[in-house]
């Protein structure tokens, strides 16, 4: 009688898992077991979403004993982003799985085929889909943090300025999933070097495609073609600090003094500005740092970590 019983409640587990891939429920694929009781668990190739037949995918590092805050990272440079970079870069985000946070490794759709606009939409997707399913992550979906590096951190503040937000009405029939129908609001925005001013990069008035150090990005925004108006009006619609407001969350950014790609002035307007406008802000400056520096993938991730600690409350 046991033995009836567990092949029909094996054949119950079998068939739910066949029906979780036509749902919004996330497909979990082979987790890989901490070699230690303490070690965080990987849960590998989430899908958040689908593109044009394309999955959007993420990797979870969940710790040992969540304590509820959940660490978005956006991986991505000149917005592009690949599942290399994952195995890259995983041993270093023990600074937030160490204190308790789960940690979210995004991966988006990139440059050439997508433009900008449309991988800013893959972060906003990315963060409703792990505020839908917090509670299976071990994560509360109001204590929500996000980060990344360069492009990745522009993305950071896309998210925490609300860039990219479909701010048309539109009824539940019109939504794709579930998943469109939750908030892609963070609580807290901690990233490295962003571009944040779009339309003013580097000298006021001159626009990012028209900045000679970064010639290499313009395709990515898809400008060929388009009159300086458009392309105006293009770079300020991508600006997270054309968008900054009383709501934006508290912001904390670290920026090198010798940067040949973002220059410092986008950062120190950026938190400025949030200052300005009663948001918690923070800029820490690197002297003599460039697009990265020695820190930047090790202790400086433990202080990205203490401030979603501290406003992840």
């Amino acid at each position: 009688m046991k033995t009836y019983i567990w092949r029909l409640l094996l054949m119950w587990a079998g068939l739910t898992s066949t029906l979780v891939s036509f749902t919004s429920r996330p497909v979990l694929r082979p987790w890989v077991q901490a070699s230690r009781a303490d070690e965080p668990t990987q849960i590998r190739n989430v899908i958040y979403g689908h593109k044009f037949g394309t999955a959007l995918t993420m990797d979870v590092l969940k710790p040992a004993k969540p304590n509820g805050i959940g660490v978005i990272f956006t991986l991505s440079g000149g917005w592009h982003s690949d599942i290399s970079m994952i195995e890259k870069r995983r041993k270093h985000f023990h600074y937030f799985t160490d204190r308790g946070q789960t940690v979210f490794l995004i991966i988006h759709s990139s440059a050439p085929k997508f433009q900008v606009s449309e991988v800013v939409q893959d972060v906003h997707r990315a963060v409703r889909f792990i505020r839908f399913h917090a509670l299976e992550y071990g994560v509360n979906p109001n204590r929500l943090g996000v980060s990344g590096m360069s492009s990745g951190g522009h993305l950071s503040l896309c998210l925490g300025t609300g860039v990219g937000l479909d701010t048309t009405q539109k009824s539940p029939a019109a939504r794709l999933d579930s998943v469109d129908l939750v908030s892609s609001r963070v609580q807290a925005v901690a990233c490295f070097f962003p571009p944040a001013d779009l339309a003013n990069f580097g000298n006021p008035g001159r626009l990012f495609v028209e900045c000679d150090t970064v010639r290499r990005y313009w395709p990515q925004f898809g400008i060929e073609g388009k009159s300086r108006a458009e392309k105006l009006r293009l770079m300020a619609s991508l600006s997270p600090f054309m968008a900054i407001t009383p709501d934006t969350p508290p912001t904390l950014i670290l920026h090198g003094t010798a940067d040949p790609i973002v220059p410092l002035e986008q950062s120190e307007r950026f938190i400025d500005k949030l200052k300005r406008t009663g948001v918690p802000a923070q800029l820490i400056v690197h002297q003599g740092g460039g697009h990265g520096w020695d820190e930047t993938w090790e202790s400086d991730l433990g202080v990205l970590a203490s401030w979603f600690e501290k406003y992840l409350r």
